[in-house]
């Protein structure tokens, strides 16, 4: 315990590994990478940087003294010059020429987009564990009739692995997103105050193709491909906006599964996992409450409402900079990434074992068969010589008179009221027949099959496994 708040993403929700990766830690030692990648190039391209000065920086990377830093910034203001003064202590044969021609959102952007990237490529893996759940569920229920509905009212039968597909494609459709969002990722570079890079104009004497091939360098070193072609002093906030809005539809697609297995667990048709030793009620003893999916569209909510922010930082940066990104940039993003990754972790683990009362959903789908049934039932009655309209009729007053039978509390009995119709001229055990609820499914397991089969080559190979997590 602790006597200063701190974040519920830190403390019972996000991984280790993404906390690590937004660590304090883990963003000054990505800024002295980022400062060993600009001396080495500025050094090779002839600038006047010495090789030995260059492995003194490589050699400080990890021991950073947070303390001297934090006392240097009281003084200063400014926290990367106070990481610069706290480096140049630690390598002093090249404290002069640490962030040489650079400014602060050279280490400061390019180390967001650093670790923005690897926690995309992290959340990727994670995604990809929810899929491959969903995808083994889907497979094993996919011809297990269910009740479907509209408007969260009886409708025709759908399967167990239909609905479960319906969660799937949600998903695969973030994957989209996802990989399109890593792929188009660029790097900032170094490219000076305004953008213009006229500080290395400067210093390689006017000889832009050095300046080009820096970038490419440093790039190069933190697997970037491409730089922004031009920018201000940051790189543009509308990639934030598009991060965001990826996680905010990784979370879209949560809510949307978490709500319908919420719905179904009341019904007692499918329940989330539960241990042996949960406790659903601190009041009432026999409940089974679905905390996971609940607090799945908890931080769902969440992450699409911190969604807001990037788009309304990217709209507000005047010309070439303003710092009102930064407060709360330093707030968002990480969060939002923390979130995420909660989500996803809870996914998984619900989705690695989803309970199926397939008894249950077989009662349900007995009560509303006979409804479900009644316009194969007429045309059947039309092959034995009825007519058309007279049969419609016949079944519209009796479905009806059931229907009221049912709101008092009592079975369904439209196919006896059916069969004591003789213009209907079909026994209640012809009807009883004719109602095998896989009659009723059109092609939903084929559906499943066919969409399996186009995400095969992608999770073959993706552990399934739920992932630490604290329940």
């Amino acid at each position: 315990m602790t006597d200063k708040y701190e974040s519920p993403l830190s403390s019972r929700y996000a991984s280790d590994y993404m906390l690590r990766l937004f660590s304090a830690e883990t963003r000054i030692q990505t800024w002295r990478k980022l400062w060993v990648a600009l001396a080495r190039a500025e050094h090779e391209l002839g600038l006047p940087i010495t090789a030995a000065q260059v492995a003194e920086l490589e050699a400080h990377i990890t021991d950073i003294d947070f303390e001297c830093a934090a006392a240097r910034e009281k003084e200063v203001r400014h926290d990367v010059m106070a990481h610069v003064y706290a480096y140049g202590k630690a390598a002093p044969s090249a404290a002069g020429i640490i962030h040489l021609g650079a400014t602060s959102c050279y280490v400061t952007d390019n180390g967001d987009l650093i670790i923005y990237r690897d926690a995309l490529q992290y959340l990727r893996g994670e995604l990809l564990g929810v899929i491959k759940n969903l995808a083994a569920f889907a497979d094993e229920y996919k011809a297990v009739p269910t009740l479907g509905y509209t408007h969260y009212q009886p409708a025709q039968l759908v399967t167990v692995g239909k609905r479960a597909s319906l969660w799937l494609q949600d998903f695969l459709s973030d994957l989209e997103e996802l990989d399109f969002v890593i792929d188009s990722m660029k790097f900032l570079g170094c490219r000076g105050t305004t953008g213009t890079e006229a500080s290395f104009v400067e210093l390689f004497e006017g000889n832009t193709e050095k300046i080009d091939e820096m970038n490419r360098m440093i790039s190069a070193e933190f697997g970037f491909d491409k730089c922004f072609a031009v920018c201000g002093q940051t790189y543009p906030r509308k990639t934030d906006s598009r991060i965001l809005n990826c996680l905010s539809s990784i979370a879209q697609s949560a809510y949307r599964m978490a709500n319908d297995i919420r719905l179904l667990q009341h019904d007692r048709q499918l329940e989330e996992p539960f241990e042996k030793n949960q406790i659903g009620s601190s009041a009432m003893a026999y409940k089974r409450n679905p905390m996971r999916s609940e607090r799945i569209c908890s931080l769902s909510r969440y992450l699409m409402a911190d969604a807001i922010n990037a788009p309304m930082t990217a709209s507000v940066q005047w010309m070439e900079r303003t710092l009102d990104d930064s407060a709360n940039r330093r707030i968002s993003m990480p969060e939002g990434f923390l979130c995420a990754d909660a989500i996803l972790r809870l996914c998984k683990n619900v989705t690695n074992g989803l309970v199926v009362n397939e008894k249950v959903i077989d009662k349900t789908v007995r009560e509303y068969l006979p409804f479900i049934a009644t316009e194969n039932l007429m045309m059947e009655a039309v092959k034995r010589g009825g007519d058309r309209q007279e049969i419609h009729e016949i079944i519209r007053t009796c479905s009806h008179a059931a229907t009221a039978n049912m709101k008092e509390g009592l079975p369904c009995d439209l196919l006896q009221r059916l069969a004591a119709e003789p213009t209907f001229g079909m026994t209640e055990a012809e009807m009883t027949a004719l109602l095998d609820p896989k009659n009723y499914i059109g092609r939903c397991p084929e559906q499943v099959v066919a969409l399996l089969a186009s995400i095969r080559p992608l999770i073959q190979d993706v552990s399934a496994q739920s992932g630490d997590i604290e329940l």
